[in-house]
């Protein structure tokens, strides 16, 4: 492939573009475009009154603006289409506009396709965040000039121009990212794979091949990193392009990452013991040893283990947030699956007051009463899924005969009150809520802050 940005710069010039999405990532975008000397039209469902500096600045520099609602019919008469992920490229408009000829991609496609560094991917439905940070910071420890992006950090693609061959990318990638990518980085790895995101997905194979794009596009000098617990990443190897490293916390794997006798090992060398590290739980230990087999290449164990002993974690990830009259408050927003979870309340060393509930991703919440009973004292409830959750633990608990108190409530602050009314001195109130946030707030870092501003004002 060649990676050559002069050729999209000349391809660019002068296209009628359409942008889908106003958002976080499509705003460097669109000023990128301008740049390029695109001629830009940006739709969202939001108002111009929604959008406020954002869309006066755009008017100002030449930008057409398509707002409100229906604002996708507009979209015809367009040469190149840039979508935002969570857009379904075979929605109606996208179908409708590809039939005129329109070239349809997105910011990360583009990226991907003329990134000149090499790419690190990581995906995956559990750990992903954590994961892409522990290999940032390891990459950066060791010298390189890394720049992290994706899900997470900043849009690069504006930025491509100041990144080198020399330096080094790591992307965190959602299933919605790698649907229609046709570009896979030199190092990929994939944490996990369970049941997540089936309100936009088609069904859960749909799910798992977009997965599989992010080793698809490898060649036979690529890595790919697996978990070989997870039944459903370690039938991928077959499929695999190029070089596979498998790690497991069950199995002891000495080609690979391996976890046995409080001690981790990457391609048969000891790296450092579980208590070096700082963040706690052993899907910790996971995310860690698929950090060190992607980067074991270019990274020392010494830099490994200075890594390991001084990352503190990610926010909004069983983040510590405050100790109230002897109970402790924390921070997971970011767990929108139940085995997100479970994973998370699996860590403390007794059971804890969890907080769950929110938008209904159409996941089942079987596994979460089956496996995590008894790493709950008490479930409080809230938001668009409470009683189905409601439900199911209470079938789990008719079926063992035991009990723990259930309450629901209607807002997060209720659920943090009820919280503190049925702790005591030592209890753990852990907002885990195994659901995305969108039923009551725009993602999971705002409610995560809301979590934390609610517990600072006890």
């Amino acid at each position: 492939m060649n990676k050559d940005f002069r050729l999209f710069k000349k391809f660019i010039k002068g296209k009628r573009t359409a942008v889908v999405g106003i958002g976080v990532s499509n705003i460097p975008l669109i000023n990128f475009l301008l740049q390029l000397g695109a001629e830009v039209t940006a739709f969202d469902k939001k108002s111009a009154e929604d959008l406020g500096d954002t869309a006066r600045d755009f008017i100002q520099k030449g930008v057409t603006l398509c707002l409100g609602e229906g604002y996708l019919k507009k979209l015809t008469g367009f040469e190149v289409v840039f979508k935002t992920p969570s857009m379904r490229i075979d929605s109606e408009a996208l179908k409708l506009t590809k039939e005129e000829g329109a070239y349809i991609t997105s910011e990360m496609e583009e990226f991907m396709r003329y990134c000149p560094a090499k790419m690190y991917g990581i995906t995956g439905s559990d750990g992903k965040t954590t994961t892409t940070t522990i290999i940032y910071n390891l990459l950066k420890e060791q010298g390189y000039k890394t720049w992290v992006g994706g899900n997470i950090g900043a849009p690069l693609f504006s930025k491509i121009e100041e990144i080198s061959e020399n330096d080094r990318v790591v992307l965190e990638l959602s299933s919605f990212q790698l649907m229609t990518i046709e570009t896979s980085p030199e190092v990929a790895v994939v944490t996990n794979v369970t049941p997540n995101h089936l309100d936009m997905h088609k069904d859960m194979q749909e799910y798992i091949d977009s997965k599989k794009n992010i080793f698809k596009f490898q060649d036979n000098n690529s890595l790919l990193v697996l978990n070989r617990d997870n039944e459903i990443t370690n039938s991928f190897v077959p499929e695999a392009r190029g070089r596979v490293r498998l790690f497991s916390r069950m199995t002891e794997e000495p080609e690979g990452g391996c976890y046995k006798e409080g001690r981790l090992y990457a391609c048969g060398d000891k790296i450092c013991s579980r208590e070096d590290i700082v963040i706690k739980g052993l899907h910790n230990v996971e995310n860690y040893l698929a950090a060190f087999l992607a980067t074991r290449d270019e990274v020392s164990i010494e830099t490994m283990k200075k890594v390991a002993s001084a990352f503190r974690g990610v926010e909004h990830r069983n983040e510590f947030v405050r100790e109230v009259d002897g109970v402790k408050y924390y921070n997971d927003s970011i767990g929108s699956s139940p085995t997100r979870t479970l994973a998370t309340i699996s860590v403390f060393d007794k059971p804890v007051i969890l907080i769950a509930g929110g938008y209904d991703k159409h996941i089942p919440f079987e596994p979460l009463a089956e496996r995590g009973l008894d790493r709950i004292k008490v479930l409080v409830l809230l938001g668009a899924t409470k009683n189905s959750i409601k439900n199911v633990f209470e079938k789990v608990m008719a079926e063992r005969k035991t009990f723990i108190p259930i309450y629901t409530v209607d807002s997060l602050e209720d659920a943090v009150f009820k919280g503190r009314a049925v702790s005591e001195q030592g209890d753990y109130v852990v907002l885990s809520p195994a659901c995305a946030s969108f039923d009551m707030f725009p993602n999971f870092e705002v409610r995560g802050n809301k979590f934390r501003d609610i517990v600072n004002s006890l």
